[in-house]
């Protein structure tokens, strides 16, 4: 038997904070060394942190990273373990997205990441090169600084793997798994049995079985033992990388990490017996013909035995069953753990929410409620950490910590209800009922008298005051009144924010958080400079489907029970009259249900559908139930709205990313914010296919009729008894 123990670790890295990334490496060299690990993989780019952007560009960071890495070099860090450290190398004139693998005080060889990540949240193309020369290995001058401090003037450098004298090693970066021809297919052949994944993966619901079902088939189909290394946590933008570092053996996980969690290192530990790998590839027949006919990959020798012989001192790890989290359960805990490293990390003494009592601030109030849920828990289980950063923005006095969430929640978490004379008893004593569930300091205030003001100061200015639609006014007068509340309740917010510490006798300033959600962001139904706009929002890339089936969740899981009535009520801004006959209503206001949202979110982006495109597919999906010119006429609705309002993209709150369909215009969404509106040359090609389909309709009809009246065996068309069946 070859037996090894091998290390892998989630870390909470910061950007540029060198110091606590620093702290985050040794410890889990530390942890590793300690649990007797010979090899020690942790994420990419970790010595910096993955999300610099454009701070890679300057050479500062790139020398602050070698500085780093001589630190560890010099040190008994890597003595007796091998370690992978991501980081950013010039090589000539280009800069390299790198791993750097270190064993006993040297570096053995660099690996430049060969497939960039360039879609979606990723930009590396912006900021690295992609190594290109798969046959050789450079040899790279190390800086005099590094070459001087560890008597080494050059180190391997480009594509190989580590041939050790018990086993062959390779490192894979991130995307260059998911690469038509992962680097993984080619390294087995060439008899690599560890492979180590360093990975800046962010959290998007739903995600997570998608990068899984990777790595277990890169192993599956070839033998191998897969490593895998995240990040986790906020590292400074609108990302939460949701860890989860793994273990792959032959297909099998034998050892898995936490996808969300307040720690700042959490190491994952695997023992394995490499005599399984080799075994299992000797029974694949089309691994060993092909195998015998590889192209050959560059190599390092190193003179180092990784493995031990049969002992039992060793506890091999077998297979387990892969933890997932439901939906509902990722929207509590990704957005959770993602405000608590925001607050710890901005100075904030805390959170102010405006909390109307509908689904989306409650959404948030809930998620706020289960981040002080999880502070409680990580105190009680003994992080001294989560301990100092509860206990400074709580501002307890000495000796006293949180013991309790709805104690630690009344001292970090204002709610402020800002009814009007638009708003209902029931919003109202939902916010509250609500507030006091999850303890947070909940105010009430009318804003009725700051409205009327402003009122009274446009009419002294132009001499007219506008009224409400249901009154007899216009559109514009409607639209004016409701958006002079949102904004006056924005304003309120921050100032609130601001000042309420002061009021309470404490130091710092709160942080105000929004709620609108991407369906609202999509369609532009929110005002530009209301209560969307805010420091940071947690739920803005999150569906109204899956909030409202977050809130049912919530109320029996989180002990929110109000949130059922919450989840219950029709969704409504209240921001026009309550009459006998007329209530304002989202759905109704938007034309167009969440429902039906979603579905237009998830083909404008995911799909990458145009108005045309999407005209046709919907006429596939939706055409049970709505004629072509009914599908047209929604298609057209929507493009119109979505186009008149994509400028409110443009001043949209940091959100957490959670949705592929996000329309967030500052990093992920990249599309014009001026459009025609009318979109006249894609709407009269949708007006053309109606205008076909409705006569193909009608032949289809005669060709039925009179085949039907000589007796033939006549094809009925599907739906042809029917106006409103699909074509």
């Amino acid at each position: 038997m070859r037996l090894l123990k091998v290390a892998t670790c989630n870390l909470n890295q910061w950007a540029m904070d060198f110091d606590c990334n620093m702290k985050n490496v040794k410890e889990s060299i530390a942890e590793a060394k300690a649990a007797g690990a010979v090899i020690r993989l942790g994420p990419e780019l970790e010595i910096t942190g993955y999300g610099c952007e454009d701070h890679f560009l300057e050479l500062d960071t790139v020398a602050h990273a070698w500085e780093c890495l001589k630190e560890l070099l010099l040190g008994d860090w890597t003595d007796g373990i091998l370690c992978s450290f991501g980081m950013p190398i010039i090589k000539g004139s280009e800069r390299y997205n790198c791993q750097v693998l270190c064993m006993n005080r040297k570096i053995i060889m660099i690996r430049p990441k060969m497939w960039l990540a360039n879609d979606g949240n990723y930009r590396e193309l912006r900021w690295f090169t992609a190594w290109k020369q798969k046959n050789q290995l450079d040899d790279f001058q190390l800086p005099t600084e590094i070459s001087e401090a560890v008597s080494q003037k050059t180190v391997p450098f480009g594509y190989g793997y580590i041939q050790f004298l018990d086993t062959a090693v390779a490192a894979e970066v991130c995307e260059e798994l998911f690469a038509p021809l992962p680097p993984h297919a080619e390294l087995a052949l060439n008899g690599v049995e560890v492979f180590m994944n360093a990975s800046g993966s962010h959290h998007q619901l739903r995600k997570l079985d998608v990068r899984l079902r990777a790595f277990i088939g890169a192993t599956y189909y070839r033998g191998g033992v897969y490593m895998y290394s995240n990040h986790q946590g906020c590292d400074g933008g609108r990302l939460y990388y949701d860890g989860c570092s793994c273990v792959i053996v032959n297909g099998d996980m034998v050892s898995q990490g936490s996808q969300f969690s307040l720690k700042d290192v959490e190491v994952v530990i695997a023992e394995i017996d490499l005599d399984a790998v080799a075994s299992y590839r000797g029974s694949i027949s089309s691994f060993q013909e092909q195998a015998s006919a590889k192209p050959k990959v560059p190599s390092v020798a190193a003179p180092y035995n990784l493995c031990q012989s049969f002992h039992l001192r060793m506890c091999l790890s077998g297979p387990l069953k892969i933890k997932y989290h439901s939906p509902e359960e990722e929207i509590a805990l990704g957005p959770g753990c993602w405000l608590w490293d925001y607050l710890r990390r901005s100075g904030a003494s805390g959170f102010l929410l405006p909390l109307s009592g509908g689904a989306d601030s409650s959404s948030v109030a809930a998620i706020v409620g289960c981040m002080c849920q999880l502070v409680v828990k990580e105190i009680a289980n003994g992080d001294e950490r989560v301990k100092a950063d509860a206990i400074r923005i709580g501002q307890y006095a000495d000796g006293l910590y949180p013991t309790d969430s709805k104690e630690f929640a009344k001292r970090i978490f204002y709610t402020v209800y800002m009814g009007s004379e638009n708003s209902s008893e029931a919003t109202r004593s939902r916010a509250k009922l609500l507030a006091d569930e999850i303890g947070a300091w909940h105010l009430d205030v009318c804003i009725d008298g700051v409205v009327s003001a402003l009122l009274s100061l446009f009419e002294k200015l132009t001499g007219k005051r506008p009224r409400y639609k249901i009154d007899g006014g216009s559109s514009a007068e409607n639209l004016g009144l409701q958006n002079i509340q949102a904004r006056i309740r924005m304003v309120l917010a921050f100032m609130l924010a601001s000042l309420l510490p002061w009021v309470h006798n404490k130091s710092g300033f709160y942080l105000v958080l929004g709620s609108s959600n991407v369906d609202e962001g999509l369609r532009g139904y929110l005002t530009k400079y209301d209560c969307s706009s805010a420091d940071i929002n947690p739920i803005g890339s999150i569906s109204k489907q899956d909030l409202r089936s977050f809130l049912r969740w919530a109320a029996n899981h989180l002990g929110f029970s109000s949130l059922a009535e919450v989840e219950a009520a029709p969704p409504t801004a209240e921001l026009e009259p309550i009459r006998s006959n007329y209530s304002q209503l989202d759905e109704v206001d938007m034309g167009m249900t969440y429902e039906e949202l979603s579905v237009y979110g998830r083909m404008r982006k995911i799909f990458r559908a145009g108005p045309v495109s999407m005209f046709q597919n919907l006429c596939y999906r939706w055409g049970t139930k709505l004629t072509p010119a009914e599908v047209a006429e929604k298609v057209k609705h929507f493009f119109k709205y979505y186009s008149i309002n994509r400028h409110k993209m443009t001043v949209l709150t940091p959100s957490y990313h959670a949705e592929s369909y996000s329309p967030e215009d500052n990093r992920f969404d990249l599309r014009q914010f001026l459009y025609n509106v009318r979109w006249p040359f894609q709407f009269r090609k949708i007006d053309e296919l109606v205008q076909k389909l409705d006569g193909d309709k009608i032949v289809m009809k005669e060709s039925t009729a009179s085949t039907s009246d000589g007796g033939g065996m006549g094809v009925v068309a599907a739906g042809s008894g029917d106006p409103k069946a699909g074509v």
